[in-house]
């Protein structure tokens, strides 16, 4: 949800404003014709955090990548603040969503949350810029509407439905977050694919030996069928969308 904030001299709310943002056009007011468009200068953005990471998108980086002087750029984006929310939403276009829900709620649940999964593997800055997102684009309004639409046989209420939508899109988040910090690691020690995984599991279950932790040692001992990331992924998330809709 959008956050808010006190309002400065001008009157209008502290942060990116939404009517502003999403209602007018992204173009300059005045003057000959828009020599770029709003949605190219976001395109160059997402493309630059997704080869180089979030903190290389400034908008003297992005105006060169769009051949604009850095000056002329503020003209269509006026900060760094709302570039990035043009972005998070440019990304939620990545959706591919059937027309109308199937019926079967936790499929289509299940679905969503894959998808958002593969989208931010696909930007890997997303799951950290979605914390500091303060207002919904068109992109991701339709994603929502979709998924309120999806939880409708479901049984919960309007407000329930939304925290269900904000509450599946952090679990995925925090998920892919840990999955992109992990396989950092291990590039960064050199370490062969699951070769960290291993020692991990190896401390655990010598810890688990000693007998302090019975519980943690009967549940290292369980089998485990299959522990490839979207194996683990999957079983997650069905055990939250179970949760979720408990009362349901």
């Amino acid at each position: 949800m959008a956050r808010t904030g006190s309002s400065g001299s001008s009157g209008r709310p502290a942060g990116v404003d939404p009517e502003r943002l999403w209602s007018r056009p992204g173009r300059p007011r005045r003057g000959r014709p828009p020599a770029h468009s709003r949605e190219a200068i976001t395109a160059e953005a997402v493309a630059l955090a997704d080869a180089e990471g979030l903190a290389a998108v400034t908008m003297r980086a992005v105006a060169a990548r769009v051949g604009a002087g850095t000056m002329s750029l503020y003209s269509y984006v006026p900060n760094k603040e709302t570039l990035l929310e043009l972005m998070i939403d440019h990304v939620g276009g990545d959706h591919s969503l059937p027309a109308e829900p199937s019926g079967d709620w936790r499929a289509d649940l299940r679905r969503i949350g894959r998808e958002q999964r593969a989208i931010m593997r696909r930007h890997p800055w997303l799951p950290g810029a979605l914390s500091a997102r303060q207002t919904l684009g068109p992109n991701t309004l339709g994603v929502l509407e979709y998924v309120l639409a999806v939880l409708e046989p479901a049984g919960l209420d309007a407000r329930a439905r939304l925290e269900t939508f904000s509450l599946l899109t952090g679990f995925v988040a925090s998920h892919v977050s840990y999955e992109l910090a992990q396989e950092r690691l291990i590039e960064a020690t050199g370490g062969a694919p699951g070769a960290l995984f291993e020692a991990q599991a190896r401390y655990l279950r010598s810890v688990a030996e000693g007998g302090d932790y019975p519980r943690l040692a009967a549940a290292l001992a369980s089998p485990v069928d299959d522990s490839s990331p979207q194996a683990v992924f999957d079983r997650l998330l069905d055990r939250m969308i179970d949760g979720l809709t408990a009362t349901a």
